[in-house]
């Protein structure tokens, strides 16, 4: 019998190669397991006119030539030999329902040499993959070989298959016996007092037998990566990334070298593709520094204005190439001034706060003119939000924002930023326009001003080491709060991170991640695109 019924499987599976064969049987009296070996997108579930389910097994045909297909006589003989093993094999009647054979041309291919006459009334077929369709669960059955509806019946009758076993994690050897930790927990009344055998009725803690489990264990929501995730509090994207730039007049970028990783870059070249491998990664917002030539530089800084200076050619060419991108621009003297001051320095060595304004509107609409998207004025000097908002008004650029960089500090992070634009004071410092970093409650009349003169944007200059004038502005302004992770913060943590002393992309990101915690809606950071690039899953190069 077994050796009948093998040689009738292997029958099929020969006329299946070149036939679409259709054999069916009744799922609750199947005599054939050998059909399970079949995978499920051979299979699918028919139902006939009596609502009978079966489950059938399908063949695709080989397309074969037409000499092939028309040669009836040899399938009629293969058919012949094919019928005479399926007598030979015992099985309930009931179960065989219908072996038809047809063409690759969907004829009959047999003509009237028909294996198994039609029986029973006509069948319908709906394609439904056995192994993922609700309409086969009757015919599927569990891993254990059982149907659902029997593991139903069971768990309605309380019989349940037994869980795994609770195993608990084993504390180290050594690791002392002790009883829970308890809530802290003060009472005031004449029953407890009595109890502890005490004559005072003032505070006390409660006695031994009041004492309860400590409720309060803030590390169940930390347990696990999952619950963390969802219960942080602060989220980092590429979109609250602004990445700096600095430019010069040449085709080639020369490496700064207090900054590992950044480049004066050519502004027809180097600076596209900086820009390209930036957006790929999701940052969309750039801020550009320029090195002028010494050569340009004046006490006036009249370059500035320069409609066809540096500045205004790099802004025209980034709108062309991506019109899509934020274009950020810098507005002080320093970068243009021989003496490397932020204004116009007297004689006597005072920076002229007025006259600086004045150079200082037509460096903006300069910039505004050219496309850039925000002018951010960083020189600290008094009025110059107001004074700008006018100019630009009045130039038509209405839509042009004004990131004021509100609490700019007289700090020694700007050590390689300096270096990189050549901009060094050629005497004394900027004490006497930026902010002493010992100060806190000036920065709220600084933000004062700059919403009163219509600042759209109110930035913090430096970042990190200043993470509570973040939050002081957060707290006291509805206006978008910026931060800047400058020069001196990017080289200590690439320094670091260099010498091993630290993981330079951990420490880089919880840097990031703290400057948004304390209030920040955009970091001007030039971790930008390695940031970036780490939140959108790649490693960082």
């Amino acid at each position: 019998m077994t050796n009948n019924r093998s040689s009738f499987l292997r029958a099929i599976n020969i006329l299946f190669f070149f036939t679409e064969e259709v054999v069916k049987y009744e799922t609750a009296t199947c005599a054939w397991p050998e059909l399970k070996q079949y995978p499920s997108t051979l299979r699918r579930i028919e139902t006939d006119d009596r609502g009978h389910t079966r489950l059938a097994l399908l063949r695709k045909a080989k397309t074969l030539p037409s000499p092939v297909c028309c040669c009836c006589c040899c399938c009629c003989i293969f058919f012949s030999n094919l019928q005479a093993m399926a007598s030979a094999v015992s099985f309930p009647p009931a179960n065989v329902q219908m072996l038809q054979g047809r063409s690759c041309h969907g004829h009959a291919a047999f003509g009237s040499c028909s294996a198994v006459p039609r029986t029973g009334p006509r069948v319908r077929s709906t394609a439904v993959r056995v192994s993922s369709e609700q309409e086969a669960a009757a015919a599927v059955r569990a891993p254990s070989g059982r149907s659902i509806e029997e593991c139903e019946a069971d768990a309605v009758a309380g019989r349940f298959p037994a869980p795994p076993p609770l195993v608990r994690p084993k504390a180290p050897e050594g690791t002392p016996r002790i009883r829970p930790l308890v809530s802290p927990q003060w009472i005031c009344n004449v029953v407890c007092a009595l109890h502890c055998n005490c004559t005072r009725l003032n505070l006390r803690p409660v006695c031994v037998m009041c004492v309860k489990d400590m409720e309060k264990r803030p590390r169940r929501n930390r347990k696990s990566p999952a619950l963390r995730a969802a219960f942080q509090e602060t989220t980092i994207s590429p979109a609250n990334l602004v990445l700096p730039l600095f430019i010069h007049e040449g085709e080639e970028d020369a490496p700064i070298g207090a900054m590992p990783g950044c480049f004066r870059l050519g502004w027809r070249h180097g600076l596209l593709d900086e820009v390209y491998k930036a957006r790929d990664v999701g940052v969309n917002g750039f801020v550009l520094f320029p090195k002028i030539p010494d050569a340009l530089k004046s006490q006036s800084g009249d370059e500035a204005y320069n409609d066809n200076g540096l500045v205004p050619r790099t802004i025209r060419l980034l709108k062309d190439k991506f019109p899509d991108i934020v274009v950020y621009t810098d507005v002080a003297l320093d970068p243009y001034s021989s003496d490397g001051h932020d204004g116009i320095v007297r004689e006597d060595g005072v920076i002229m706060n007025d006259e600086t304004v004045y150079q200082l509107c037509k460096q903006a609409v300069s910039q505004a003119r050219a496309g850039a998207d925000v002018v951010s004025p960083s020189d600290m000097m008094d009025g110059r939000v107001g004074a700008i908002r006018a100019a630009l008004d009045a130039e038509g650029f209405h839509d042009v924002s004004i990131m004021s960089y509100t609490a700019k500090y007289a700090s020694s992070f700007y050590g390689p930023f300096r270096e990189a634009l050549d901009s060094n004071p050629r005497f004394g410092d900027k004490k006497t326009y930026q902010m002493n970093p010992a100060n806190y409650r000036e920065a709220l009349l600084e933000t004062a001003a700059d919403e009163a003169e219509g600042a759209d944007i109110l930035l913090v200059k430096p970042g990190l080491p200043y993470l509570d004038i973040i939050r002081l502005l957060r707290d006291n302004s509805a206006l978008p709060i910026a931060a800047y992770q400058v020069s001196g913060e990017y080289s200590m943590i690439k320094a670091a991170g260099a010498l091993k002393m630290i993981d330079e992309e951990k420490v880089m990101m919880e840097s990031l991640m703290c400057l948004r915690r304390a209030g920040a809606d955009i970091i001007l950071t030039y971790f930008a695109r390695q940031a970036a690039t780490v939140l959108c899953g790649m490693r960082s190069k």
